[in-house]
């Protein structure tokens, strides 16, 4: 349990810092609050998972967390209703642990069944007579029936939205009572379930706790900042008409003197709206996302929440005609990331607080300003912590996975209100995404042939528009998407043009071009007919790479075409944005930052050039040498490197910058230099977005692999942004006074493998899995004179090689990579696991001429941008053959002995073999990371 971790970072911070500098004026309520918080009540009493307050944009300070141990039985013949079960008059055979989904491994069952009961007893305190008692679950999927004591409190129907059942003429105070719970999760085509195939929301999936309310309370108190007249619009919702007038006190606590207004809600009203002044009002930015805390007193219903000071609009990128979505009247370049927000062991719950806290963080240590919650109404503390550490949220409903019929239309129409309502003051989120890629909105229908296909129908177009102009009606302070286009389809009504590409790194630039060319005011790409762009921003809404290749491609580096991708994007900066697929790791989607379990993945960026890391890829600052990010060039040529600068920020960072430029080379006997260096200075002003004087380069001599690093510095000497890429030298001469010997990787001599053995594009790269070695022979040259070497040794990129699923003899090519199956992440015929914390080590013995003369451990089969040559070299078809592969530099030196008896043979055996089942890769000139062929090196 972390609740500790509540009490230091929650709402309650706020609350317990305005109580102790304005004590009079809220000794009443937050005295109350600051007593529960010294002496925690029985929902902090005991071990209980998230024991948090699960909405503290909507927290009354009476209240029971009823998480933890329930007893639980599964009802597969769904007989218990039949059987009255609901009366306690069975004793359950299972425990689960609330709130966790049922078959999900944190609430402790395996899924059994459809159907399944809850029970548990509780006592409300006596304390809490005289208030309204209601039982409230924050999900609960899909249909949720509550009984307490055998008689039946209410039934609700949906997966994602939270619902009350009031029981105050059934409490028994300070008396034990039995509350049981049906969840019918049967499957039905209409329900909303998103992706839970990647792991089912079954039953209570989010915290379910009793409260205490006035006789009279607030059913929704809703912000709406407006901060280009310091003022907020505030509407009191009541669950019903006012019987009789009554009495709304408001104190909203920022930097100074509480704010105060004292309001009647006339007799027969339902709502109250009405405005308060924000003098000089502390904004909400994702740098200072400052939170304005509020207590409500409706009738003695009490009552926290917060708002943000901040608003979101439609503004030109300065200097342009560009639409970009604004945040207080700036214009903000989305960096956005996809976030199914699962998790391994939880599903759509997870395991604490602080777990979501870091979610958020996550994100915004690599640099990102957003995240798009995908086909998921988000858990409300995970929107907290956006809020409170200045993230922005896109928000989805989630999807039906049948037909558009009346009852998907109504299920839709339900959530799309109630997640409005729930979610309105959260600051962070700045969108509603309706529909995602068209899920459920296409129908059967017969064509004129007699056969059946699926359309989507202008019907349903307009039921979707008119689900745009619902969501605008119920919240016109925010961006509303209709769908997240993908594959052909069309906007109607939207508030954002989007779209979903998923492409190889090398077409980032003709799509861009192309997205550029064909969308303007008035045009249909992108529109469904009858339907046309207005003046919205144009963003990706879901991007990748890794899945541009022969559709899902299982684990492989991300890092590498990631980067083309993201030099693509800062090129076109009509394009308003981008949200990369995705955050992390989902069951059989291996393309997201993090692996499912959190765990870091190797990029390797930092080891080809210090100090560089995602957020130089995120940088507002960025210079973009172009999508090719490795080119091969001749040696000792002259090239003209282009550059563009894009600015995505109005800060100062005074009159110039400057660009400074290093050329490094590495030679093919895996010797680095530095070669050239410059300082380039730009005259700088905010949102510029130029092409930049070329940069010329002085190819090196030598054949090998170069690196030209870039940095982007301002006046004070504070990194804007680092930036690199690479050149493959061909055709050079030898170096002076070293003779090589070299044999590509895959001319062995002899082999042997326990487990298999086969190249990798005409043998650029070999592999043998599991214990054996491979065998080279490499001839000396007559003229090295060997004898009278000062120095001669052995050098080898050499890796672990781990046998994966795809490489197996058995293999099926045939699976279904998507929809939650479960395969391993090497399946795809693309994968090839990227570097991460797990490591696949491999001991290694080195002989010569049959002796040995080292034993070495490979540390890993590692992959990730650092095998550079082989991203390079992959052919442009669609399909990856090992990318991002690379190996060790293996330097073994040759004693005096060997020298030689290789002068004498003029040729030496060279062997690495195993000691265990830990596989060898050998890599050429062609592929990996140095640019080398096994070799003899003589000085």
């Amino acid at each position: 349990m972390n609740w500790q971790l509540y009490y230091r970072d929650s709402l309650f911070s706020h609350y317990i810092f305005n109580f102790l500098t304005n004590v009079p004026m809220k000794c009443s309520f937050w005295l109350l609050s600051l007593l529960l918080l010294l002496a925690p009540s029985a929902a902090f009493s005991q071990e209980i998972p998230l024991p948090e307050h699960p909405r503290p944009d909507f927290e009354r300070p009476d209240w029971q967390n009823l998480n933890g141990e329930w007893a639980f039985a599964f009802d597969p013949n769904d007989v218990g209703l039949k059987e009255t079960w609901y009366e306690g008059n069975r004793s359950f055979d299972k425990t689960i642990t609330v709130p966790f989904p049922w078959g999900s491994e944190l609430s402790g069952l395996e899924n059994e069944a459809d159907i399944g009961w809850y029970q548990r007893s509780i006592t409300v305190d006596e304390t809490w007579q005289g208030q309204r008692i209601f039982l409230t679950i924050g999900a609960s999927d899909w249909k949720t029936t509550v009984w307490l004591d055998g008689e039946l409190l209410g039934e609700h129907q949906g997966g994602y939205v939270p619902f009350s059942f009031e029981l105050t003429d059934k409490v028994r105070f300070g008396e034990s009572q039995q509350l049981l719970i049906r969840v019918d999760d049967a499957r039905r085509d209409f329900t909303l379930y998103g992706k839970q195939g990647y792991g089912d929301a079954r039953g209570i999936w989010q915290t379910i706790y009793l409260e205490a309310r006035g006789q009279n309370y607030l059913d929704a108190l809703h912000f709406t900042p407006d901060i280009d007249n310091n003022t907020v619009q505030v509407t009191a919702y009541l669950p019903e008409p006012a019987k009789n007038d009554l009495s709304l006190d408001l104190r909203i606590f920022g930097e100074g003197a509480p704010i105060t207004r004292y309001l009647q809600i006339e007799e027969g009203a339902h709502k109250k709206t009405f405005e308060v002044p924000i003098p000089d009002p502390h904004l909400w930015t994702l740098d200072d996302p400052f939170l304005y805390t509020v207590e409500a007193n409706l009738e003695k219903d009490l009552l926290q929440t917060y708002f943000g000071m901040r608003k979101i609009s439609v503004e030109n990128l300065p200097g342009t005609d560009y639409p970009y979505i604004a945040l207080n009247n700036e214009p903000i370049y989305l960096q956005l990331a996809l976030d199914q927000s699962y998790h391994p062991e939880g599903f759509y719950t997870f395991p604490s607080d602080q777990f979501l806290q870091e979610e958020i963080m996550r994100s915004k240590n690599i640099g990102l300003n957003g995240i798009r919650t995908h086909i998921k109404v988000e858990v409300p503390r995970k929107l907290y912590w956006a809020d409170k550490l200045g993230l922005l949220v896109m928000e989805d409903l989630p999807n039906s996975w049948g037909e558009p019929d009346r009852y998907m239309q109504a299920e839709s129409e339900y959530t799309l209100r109630e997640m409005i309502k729930r979610d309105y003051n959260h600051p962070s989120i700045f969108s509603w995404v309706v529909f995602n890629e068209t899920w459920g909105l296409f129908t059967e229908v017969e064509t004129e042939d007699g056969k059946t296909a699926s359309r989507y129908l202008p019907s349903t177009q307009q039921w979707v528009a008119s689900m745009y102009y619902l969501a605008k009606s119920l919240d016109g302070s925010r961006l509303v998407e209709d769908n997240s286009i993908c594959c052909g389809r069309g906007h109607t009504e939207t508030d954002i043009n989007s779209w979903h590409q998923y492409l190889p790194g090398y077409k980032w630039d003709e799509h861009l071009q192309n997205i550029v060319d064909n969308t303007y005011e008035g045009s249909t790409h992108h529109f469904e007919e009858g339907f046309q762009q207005g003046r919205q921003p144009n963003i990706n809404s879901e991007c990748g790479n890794v899945w541009g290749y022969d559709g899902s491609t299982g684990d492989v580096d991300w890092s590498y075409d990631y980067h083309r991708m993201m030099n693509s994007f800062r090129r076109f900066p009509k394009i308003a944005g981008w949200l990369y697929t995705e955050h992390h790791d989902v069951i059989n989607e291996w393309n997201g930052y993090w692996r499912f379990d959190r765990s870091e993945k190797e990029t390797g960026m930092d080891e080809i050039m210090e100090g560089m890391s995602l957020t130089d890829l995120h940088s507002p600052v960025y210079l973009s040498m172009g999508n090719e990010i490795t080119k091969t060039v001749q040696a000792g040529a002259t090239i003209m490197q282009p550059m563009f600068l894009s600015v995505m920020t109005g800060q100062d960072f005074g009159q110039t910058l400057s660009i400074e430029s290093e050329l490094w080379h590495t030679n093919y006997i895996g010797e680095t230099e530095k070669q050239f260096q410059s300082i380039q200075l730009v005259n700088y002003r905010p949102w510029m977005q130029d092409t930049l004087p070329e940069l010329r380069l002085n190819i090196p001599q030598q054949d090998g692999l170069s690196v030209l690093k870039v940095k982007v510095v301002d006046e004070a000497g504070n990194v804007l942004h680092r930036n690199f890429m690479h050149f493959e030298v061909e055709g050079g001469p030898g170096l002076s006074g070293v003779r090589v010997a070299s044999v590509s990787a895959k001319d062995y001599t002899v082999s042997e493998w326990s487990k298999k053995e086969w190249s990798v594009l005409d043998g650029k790269k070999v592999n043998g899995a599991g214990k054996g070695y491979f065998e080279y022979t490499i001839k000396v040259p007559s003229s090295a004179r060997l004898n009278a070497a000062r120095e001669a040794y052995i050098l080898v990129e050499a890796s672990a090689k781990q046998l994966f699923v795809k490489d197996q003899e058995d293999y099926d090519a045939n699976q279904d990579f998507m929809k939650g199956s479960r395969v391993a992440p090497s399946s795809n015929p693309n994968a090839y696991p990227m570097s991460d914390e797990v490591m696949f080590p491999s001991t290694v013995a080195v002989s010569i001429n049959g002796r040995r003369a080292e034993t070495l451990t490979l540390p890993d089969d590692p992959a990730d941008h650092r095998g550079v040559l082989s991203w390079h070299h992959q052919l442009q078809d669609g399909k990856l053959r090992e990318a991002g592969s690379y190996g060790y530099l293996v330097k073994v030196p040759l004693t005096r002995g060997q020298m030689r008896r290789a002068a004498r043979d003029g040729q030496l055996t060279l062997r690495l073999e195993t000691e265990g089942e830990g596989g060898i890769a050998i890599y050429g000139k062609s592929f990996g990371r140095y640019p080398l062929d096994p070799s003899l090196v003589i000085r």
